[in-house]
């Protein structure tokens, strides 16, 4: 597929495309080749400044706005971002490596949450109490106010949406910072917003260096609440510093989502979906199965299943029509797996396939599976976000669940059984916050997305997202 990239990069602060000029700047990547695509300017403390002015006037004006009008603006915007999926998809895949035909789908998962939020927005319904004759108690939904959105690199379009379309259908402004390594495609969508009919100080967007505009933005007095998506520890850090204020947020923070497979399961249904789910964008996405715990009567055939299929993945550029697979988002993902996996080695894991770091040019690591993984090997307590699934057996129930909820993060979990007993068991015993049993579809716009534990709290999507963005305020009438 050919595809150009922009060879000029802004962010888009108060209505205005804000350009390099004499700013700081940062390359873009190619992580299929690592070739620089294109210098990105960074804001400044003054920028972040006056995106904080325009964001407090755009509050009270947005605010203002009938609901059913801002739902006609939404939904304008999801069908820009249809109507430039075929452009904005290519440019994702550029940047963030992921095949083109997932960056189309993201960019439609995209447009379903302008959609949802269109219609959710006329639905943030108070209440009113049972009063004496004379007098009147009611609840009232209201937007927080102005807002600062961090989202990540590994899905750039469908996360920076999540955290824009609720609160624009809550009434709030937005400052969005999302990473700079995936720039364009971010850029496409609030060109999007802003062609829809958003104004230009209600939603803003911005790059910088994270922990500088994260600061800044944080610390201000008009900034009401803060949503973020990424690692636990940079979640961790930003709770901090809302502290300070008393702001509301979001976290949606990471996972190492266990897969429970039982012997009664239909195997080769269950491969069919676990093998093209664990090694979508590579494996760098925060609910990926990852930790797989397979009942012993079948171990070894799933194993040996699994590693036939995943030895015929196609990995290559996310541009070419026959990848299955690109490469990860970044040089530095290729050596953390890589030493995740020789430490697992190390301890007695069997690698049946791929392990290693290949192709002269880019940021590919070889799609991986770990047979007989130990408890002590330390990928299976961190993350690896990456291609590697990692497999060992289990006898009884009791230990699958023990095993599933050892860790401190409870984002996602799987499990696949064919006893509807034990699928309502697993249902109530699995401690995540989000849980699919012979399934591995867990996120819709119409239900909640988040973890429990140090996986985050608070949840986007569905109902529960459009209430993150609003306070509740009760007013009594005597």
């Amino acid at each position: 597929m050919a595809a150009e990239y922009p060879t000029e990069l802004s962010f888009q602060i108060d209505g205005e495309w804000v350009p390099r000029g004499n700013r700081d700047t940062q390359p873009v990547l190619n992580p299929a080749n690592g070739e620089t695509l294109a210098e990105l300017p960074l804001a400044t403390t003054g920028d972040l400044d006056t995106a904080l002015a325009a964001s407090e006037i755009g509050f009270r004006e947005w605010k203002a706005m009938d609901a059913n009008a801002r739902g006609a603006i939404l939904h304008k915007v999801a069908d820009l971002l249809r109507e430039r999926a075929g452009d904005i998809a290519p440019l994702l895949t550029m940047e963030q490596g992921k095949p083109v035909a997932e960056a189309m789908g993201e960019c439609v998962g995209a447009a379903a949450l302008f959609d949802y939020f269109a219609e959710e927005a006329k639905r943030a319904h108070g209440r009113v109490l049972v009063r004496p004759t004379g007098t009147r108690s009611i609840v009232v939904k209201q937007p927080v106010g102005p807002v600062a959105a961090f989202s990540p690199w590994n899905f750039p379009l469908f996360l920076m949406a999540r955290k824009l379309a609720p609160a624009l259908a809550a009434g709030c402004s937005i400052i969005c910072k999302p990473p700079e390594e995936t720039p364009a495609c971010a850029i496409e969508l609030m060109k999007c917003v802003i062609d829809g009919g958003v104004p230009g100080n209600v939603a803003q967007l911005v790059f910088g260096v994270p922990d500088t505009v994260s600061t800044h933005l944080i610390a201000s007095p008009i900034i009401r609440k803060i949503s973020f998506t990424g690692s636990v520890p940079v979640g961790k850090h930003l709770m901090k510093l809302a502290a300070d204020g008393v702001k509301r947020t979001t976290m949606e923070l990471g996972g190492h989502a266990p897969v429970l497979v039982f012997d009664d399961c239909d195997l080769d249904k269950t491969l069919g979906i676990l093998v093209p789910q664990k090694f979508r964008n590579a494996g760098q996405v925060c609910v990926s199965p990852t930790r797989f715990y397979v009942q012993s009567g079948i171990y070894d055939r799933f194993v040996d299943e699994f590693t036939k299929r995943t030895e015929a993945l196609i990995v290559g550029n996310g541009l070419e029509d026959a990848t299955q697979m690109g490469p990860l988002a970044n040089e530095r993902r290729p050596e953390a797996i890589g030493a995740l996996v020789k430490d697992a080695a190390a301890k007695g894991a069997r690698v049946t396939t791929g392990g290693d770091i290949f192709a002269q040019n880019g940021y590919f690591f070889r799609p991986t599976v770990l047979a007989d993984v130990p408890i002590e090997a330390q990928i299976m307590s961190n993350e690896p976000f990456g291609p590697v699934a990692m497999m060992a057996p289990f006898e009884s129930f009791d230990k699958a669940i023990e095993s599933a909820n050892r860790l401190p993060y409870g984002l996602a979990a799987f499990a696949f059984t064919e006893n509807g007993r034990r699928a309502m068991l697993l249902g109530d015993a699995i401690e995540s916050g989000m849980v699919g049993i012979n399934t591995v579809g867990i996120s819709a716009v119409d239900s909640p997305f988040g973890g429990i534990k140090e996986s985050g709290f608070g949840s986007e999507d569905g109902p529960e997202g459009l209430e993150a963005y609003m306070v509740t305020k009760a007013v009594h009438q005597a």
